[in-house]
Order: C-alpha cells, then structure tokens, then sequence
C-alpha cells in the first residue's frame, strides 16, 4: 500500500509539474516572463540575533549595557537595521549592530531589533531579549 500511495503521488507531482512546465512556456504566457525578485531566495539572515544583553540578565547602577547583534551574513546595501526598546524605536544608525545603552533607570526592558529590506519591503525581527536594570541603595550599595 505504502509504493502504491507514493507511485500515486509521483505521478500526481510529475504530472502537475508538467502543466506549470506547459504554461510557463506558452508563448505570450505571464508565467513565462515572471522571474523571482533578485535574492529572493535569501532575502534574510540566516543568523540573526541578540547576542547581548541576554536574556534575564540584570544590570546594576550606571553599568554600561552593552547591545551586539548577531548577523550572518552581513547587511546587504538595501537593508537597514531599528532597534526597539520597550517598543519604542531607539535613535540609532541604520546599520548598528553594537552600540552601548545610555543610563537607563530602574525597571524591566525589552530589545529586540528589526531588519528592513528597502528593495523588497520585506522585514524580520529578531528575538526579543529581557533584562533588568536595578539601582543600588543606601541600604545595600553596589559592592565595587
């Protein structure tokens, strides 16, 4: 039963496959002159993402946070990178993959990063990290 089923299949795909062959080459056909968009096959990375802070980490006091994406392969011309903490688009270059946090106060935040492809319109966004920012006190100081 297993060969009959998978005989059945091949025939069904081989013979589907030869309508879209028959149809793209007829002359005057919109699916003869149709060509996929440049890179379409990987428009994305194929790494992408935070690879700092990491997740649950948590900060103390005025510690530099220091934000570093994962990428591979590298941006391409067209594509550009907005980074978003808490939702909110940060104001950085459209093609930081590191750069450090400014002071943050006291609280929970969230990062993760967006590319955009210009020429396509395509975008992905990555992983989104969470990480704690705390505050030493009178009580119980930052040990340094």
């Amino acid at each position: 039963m297993r060969f009959l089923y998978g005989a059945i299949f091949c025939s069904s795909t081989l013979w589907m496959a030869g309508i879209a062959r028959s149809a793209a080459s007829a002359p005057g056909s919109a699916a003869g002159s149709r060509q996929a968009p440049k890179g379409a096959a990987a428009s994305g990375p194929s790494e992408f993402s935070i690879a700092s802070p990491v997740n649950d980490q948590t900060f103390f006091g005025d510690d530099v946070i220091a934000v570093r994406l994962n990428l591979e392969p590298g941006l391409k011309p067209s594509q550009s990178i907005s980074w978003q903490l808490n939702g909110k688009q940060l104001d950085s270059p459209p093609d930081a993959i590191a750069f450090p946090l400014p002071h943050l106060d006291r609280g929970a935040y969230t990062l993760a990063a967006t590319i955009t492809d210009h020429e396509t319109s395509e975008s992905q966004t990555s992983n989104s990290v969470t990480f704690y920012v705390r505050q030493p006190s009178a009580l119980a100081p930052q040990h340094k």
